[in-house]
């Protein structure tokens, strides 16, 4: 595969991403007890919550209309030349790039490089790291950063008009 199918990856993890911060910062932590990363979470544990979706219709909606995301991942792409995908994707990269500028602030969640060793003290937060490798035993962790991370510092979404229907993530067009 080439260069173009990676920077869509990328793309659709950025996605994920931001849905995944608009969750946390919609509802934030509800208990300041933390569970270590070497103790399994009991299914009768957890406590699932309904979510508010407008956050995350409007973010798709932004998305849709600068970067046509949207458009973008509902198209099948079999038909395309690797360079006309790459092509497409280098616009929704750039647009999805001006929506995280906009309405996002991101800071990494750990400071060290990319690549360098870490030690992990009892009581780290683990909503912050994920462990992966051999995890056994109880911290402090030993590892190798493999990724900083991302953290919402702040969120500025615009305000919607009341009554404003959010499912409609792109209006149809209509030329007269």
């Amino acid at each position: 595969m080439t260069i173009q199918f990676d920077v869509l990856h990328a793309v659709l993890g950025v996605l994920i991403l931001l849905l995944l911060a608009l969750y946390v910062t919609k509802k934030g932590p509800k208990t300041s007890q933390r569970q270590s990363a070497a103790e399994p979470v009991e299914a009768a544990d957890t406590q699932l919550e309904e979510t508010d979706p407008d956050s995350a219709l409007q973010l798709l909606a932004l998305l849709q209309q600068d970067a046509r995301f949207v458009d973008f991942v509902k198209e099948d792409l079999a038909s395309f030349s690797d360079a006309d995908i790459g092509a497409a994707a280098r616009v929704v990269h750039e647009g999805c790039g001006k929506v995280l500028s906009s309405y996002f602030s991101l800071s990494p969640v750990r400071q060290e490089q990319e690549e360098s060793s870490i030690t992990l003290p009892e009581g780290f937060d683990a909503a912050e790291v994920r462990l992966t490798g051999n995890v056994v035993g109880q911290p402090p962790f030993k590892g190798t950063l493999i990724h900083r991370g991302w953290k919402i510092v702040d969120v500025k979404l615009p305000k919607v008009v009341q009554g404003h229907n959010m499912r409609i993530v792109a209006p149809a067009e209509v030329e007269l």
